[in-house]
């Protein structure tokens, strides 16, 4: 075994014991904190590796590595809330999520701020959106978008109204990403668990309103710079830790008048 190795284990093995502890508190309080920092420093040390640089690994979200970190948990989410993906669907930019997971799909929309997207289908902007009519959808798919809209509660009650009653929202919002750098495309907005429950709930009623959080710091840091989800494990990405939040999901359904709601699979359950 290798010095270094040998002094670390004497190190937690002494820390253990307490031995450690009863010598530091010998020393003055300010010397004693340093040396367990140096201390802590050693026996985990931080070992960047290829991340140890200024520059990212990638400078679009990894997608030239493989898929982003966030697109597992946003297709992770969905994968779990596959059957509220039916009838009338309305999807930002594309249909790329409504014919992943679509059961039973009737209609596919696409919505763009964009008028030379050739996907969109309706082209406006959601947060003044009242060219859509009301009542028109059975379920709005919108991930990662409301970063982009500085009207953020608008949007969300143009969302609320054209979802027919017992429509569902599938909505993702980042928490920690890398910022698009596009002068066209402000980004606006960063969301934790506890502003998407009172933006959504708000405006949907705090008991049609689900989220969960996903992510821990290996994933935060490993999207931040630009790994691909592929170079992490299952286990690496399941681990959650709400303190490091990459994306915060949101179901929530539009009631019928009588607060019930009318979407096959019934009230609002966790995902």
């Amino acid at each position: 075994m290798k010095t270094p190795q040998l002094i670390r284990r004497f190190v937690e093995s002494s820390a253990e014991r307490g031995v450690l502890a009863r010598v530091l508190q010998q020393l003055p309080s300010d010397r004693g904190a340093r040396v367990r920092r140096r201390l802590r420093r050693f026996v985990r040390p931080a070992r960047l590796g290829t991340l140890r640089s200024p520059i990212p690994l990638s400078d679009d979200f990894g997608w030239d590595r493989g898929s982003p970190v966030d697109r597992y948990y946003i297709e992770r989410f969905l994968a779990a809330n596959h059957r509220d993906i039916r009838g009338r669907v309305l999807e930002v930019k594309d249909r790329t999520y409504t014919k992943q997971f679509g059961t039973g799909v009737d209609a596919e929309e696409v919505l763009d701020v964009d008028p030379t997207n050739p996907q969109a289908t309706i082209v406006a902007d959601l947060a003044d959106a009242d060219e859509i009519p009301e009542a028109s959808f059975d379920c709005v798919i919108l991930t990662q978008t409301l970063q982009f809209i500085y009207d953020v509660r608008s949007a969300i009650t143009h969302v609320y109204r054209v979802l027919k009653p017992g429509g569902v929202v599938l909505a993702t919002m980042p928490a920690i990403s890398p910022i698009v750098d596009d002068d066209e495309l402000p980004y606006y907005w960063r969301f934790t668990a506890a502003s998407s429950v009172a933006l959504f709930g708000d405006v949907f009623g705090h008991g049609s309103v689900r989220v969960r959080e996903y992510g821990n710091v290996l994933a935060a840091i490993a999207f931040l710079a630009g790994m691909a989800y592929e170079e992490l494990t299952r286990q690496e990405l399941e681990a959650h830790d709400r303190r490091f939040t990459v994306v915060v999901s949101v179901r929530a359904v539009k009631q019928d008048g009588a607060g019930r709601s009318a979407h096959a699979g019934g009230a609002p359950r966790d995902v």
